[in-house]
């Protein structure tokens, strides 16, 4: 997917926003920037689980939940990493990948139904109302 191909391998950073670094809520944002939406931003570190997961909690009646093969491109993907809750997000952008920065790997392309990745997928969402950007 030619729109997000030059956001591989840009590096990981807490609070990232870009260009030059992401992290998973920043990549997540600018992907919904390059579709033409803006999503809100959260200043939750990301090594802070609780307060992500909070976040995630609080605002979950604002998002829509979608499964695959019905999956819109974009979608944000709510992940557990060795939690019993989300606490990583990606997003969607279609034909079963999706896109994420972790900091051992910056930015990279996944697999949703890999075996690595489908047993820590919590759900696909896209947010009820979002604003186009300016």
């Amino acid at each position: 997917m030619q729109i997000v191909d030059d956001l591989i391998g840009v590096p990981f950073a807490d609070g990232g926003r870009g260009p030059d670094a992401f992290d998973c809520w920043g990549l997540c944002r600018e992907v919904y920037r390059r579709f033409g939406l803006e999503l809100p931003d959260y200043e939750v570190c990301c090594y802070d689980a609780e307060s992500f997961l909070r976040h995630f909690t609080d605002q979950r009646p604002l998002w829509r939940r979608h499964e695959l093969p019905d999956v819109p491109v974009p979608a944000v993907v709510a992940i557990r990493f060795n939690a019993p809750n989300v606490n990583h997000v990606g997003v969607y952008i279609g034909a079963g990948r999706f896109l994420h920065t972790r900091e051992k790997t910056g930015v990279v392309i996944e697999l949703a139904a890999s075996p690595a990745w489908k047993r820590r997928i919590e759900g696909f969402y896209t947010p009820k109302e979002v604003r186009s950007c300016p």
